[in-house]
């Protein structure tokens, strides 16, 4: 029998299945997995919730005394794909359908949620982090700063996870200036394009590099969709009478 507290990854893709959002079953079970090692009384944090449904795979795995931090404006910016500005009037209601998805998936008194833009909520959260999930603005700058100023305060051991890695050309260039040369991250691998890294780097900065630097052909093709899309391949493939390509993710 499951335990409503801590429910089986099964359990979890079912309670989030009509949540909207962008995260396949095997990102889920990424995040499901991060999540449930991180240690007694740890820190999850997560960057960019839109409307809960890899805060819930987050908090549902999460030990029972860890403490899950959502950081999201909801102002209706950065919504997704395509969506990055001018949707104030979406904002409420984002924040509202995210609340309720919370509570419907019964993780609500499991969450802190932190209404504020990332590089704002630094002082929200002062214990070092063991897992650090971001999927904020997609955009280079913003980007970069999510994985620099956050990224710095994974405790050594600690998981961070970045949602579309070689996929957003913004977070493939923050990730190119950052973590390819770096210091601090081993690549660890990926689920399409939730990239996994692990605050344990010592030594072989050239093979964690190279990792990294063979994933650029992936990133290609995925740019290459995204313009196919934005020109209107989904909606030819449709009249044709075949399935539209998904934006990639």
């Amino acid at each position: 029998m499951t335990d409503p507290a801590h429910p089986d990854l099964q359990t979890v893709l079912e309670r989030v299945a009509d949540v909207e959002g962008w995260m396949t079953p095997g990102q889920a079970e990424t995040l499901y997995r991060a999540a449930a090692e991180c240690p007694a009384g740890g820190t999850i944090v997560e960057i960019g919730s839109f409307r809960g449904r890899s805060t819930i795979v987050l908090a549902s795995a999460a030990p029972p005394d860890a403490d899950v931090v959502a950081i999201d404006p909801h102002a209706g910016n950065d919504r997704g794909p395509q969506e990055i500005d001018g949707f104030t009037a979406e904002a409420a209601d984002d924040h509202d359908v995210f609340t309720a998805n919370l509570d419907a998936a019964g993780v609500a008194d499991r969450v802190r949620h932190v209404r504020k833009f990332s590089d704002d909520a630094l002082a929200d959260v002062t214990a070092p982090i063991d897992v650090l999930y971001i999927d904020g603005a997609h955009r280079y700058a913003p980007a970069l700063n999510d994985i620099r100023n956050w990224g710095d305060r994974v405790t050594p051991g600690g998981t961070m996870l970045i949602h579309d890695s070689f996929s957003s050309i913004g977070v493939t260039l923050a990730i190119l200036r950052h973590l390819v040369p770096g210091r601090a991250f081993r690549y660890v691998g990926r689920s399409r394009s939730m990239t996994i890294y692990r605050a344990d780097l010592d030594g072989g900065r050239l093979a964690n590099a190279a990792r990294q630097l063979a994933q650029l052909p992936w990133f290609a093709k995925n740019v290459a969709l995204k313009v196919a899309l934005t020109v209107g391949l989904g909606r030819l493939s449709t009249k044709l009478g075949r399935t539209a390509p998904e934006w990639p993710y």
